[in-house]
């Protein structure tokens, strides 16, 4: 495997952003740690999604996720959107409009991946399990796969549950909790737009979608709910919960060691 660091300029932010990259390494004709079936194809890629708190290295430098991704033969990237929560914001900068439909020109124009839907995931813990979804529900066609780990999955309960300082840099991302019903910003507004939609076609596909969470977990409340929602608009989920769990990277670690097993076994 390789792992790249990489800077590069965002004309939708207008600034010069970062990523890391970690990528299945050509040996002899074949890509090391791929599996057979694979070794004459280009590699999956999972976009990785960080949390509330973090930036685009903290994967790298809490989890094993390098060693979990050689040994699916799976190319991981990992953006950084700082304190955004994946939005186009209200008072700052368009990472919406950037991780959306910017980063996977820039990933596809650096780097021999596979841009088919099968081979195309995305993941990420806390504001970035809500990214994931967001992306999944928004962009259905693109994702075979999402999942989400201790998701921030329900912003209105994060405006009604959060401390002043907290909600301001919510205000910054959304504008009030009034701007965020029934907008892109809203996940049980795009998961039923989805649903609706796949209900008139069966031609929209739905990825299959992976939530997890611990029970001692201060969003655990908000990731029940939101599993009962889902199930109850028909959306193939597996849901996975840990007793006695919190907000942790023990947790995350072996989280995305599960999914990643969970998107070699397809």
């Amino acid at each position: 495997m390789a792992f790249l660091s990489c800077e590069f300029f965002s004309e939708t932010l207008g600034i010069s952003s970062s990523m890391n990259v970690i990528i299945p390494q050509q040996s002899s004709g074949k890509q090391i740690g791929l599996k057979e079936v694979q070794a004459k194809s280009l590699p999956p890629v999972l976009y990785l999604l960080h949390g509330f708190s973090d930036n685009h290295t903290i994967w790298m430098r809490r989890t094993s996720i390098e060693r979990y991704a050689s040994e699916a033969g799976l190319a991981v990237i990992m953006p950084a959107v700082n304190l955004s929560y994946y939005a186009d914001m209200k008072t700052g900068e368009k990472y919406w409009s950037f991780i959306s439909e910017e980063l996977p020109e820039i990933v596809h124009s650096l780097f021999k991946l596979s841009t088919e839907r099968e081979d195309t995931f995305i993941a990420g813990l806390s504001m970035g399990g809500y990214g994931s979804f967001k992306m999944a529900f928004t962009y259905p066609e693109r994702f075979a796969a999402a999942a989400s780990f201790s998701g921030a999955l329900d912003i209105h309960s994060l405006y009604q549950s959060s401390e002043d300082e907290k909600i301001e840099k919510l205000r910054n991302s959304f504008g009030s909790i009034e701007d965020v019903n029934n907008s892109e910003n809203d996940l049980y507004y795009l998961a039923t737009k989805l649903a609706n939609r796949h209900r008139r076609s069966s031609k929209v596909q739905i990825p299959n979608l992976y939530q997890c969470c611990g029970t001692a977990d201060f969003l655990y409340n908000d990731n029940i709910n939101f599993r009962d929602f889902l199930r109850a608009k028909k959306f193939g989920l597996l849901y996975e919960e840990v007793f006695g769990q919190d907000h942790n990277w023990g947790f995350w670690d072996k989280s995305i060691e599960r999914f990643i097993s969970i998107i070699s076994a397809r």
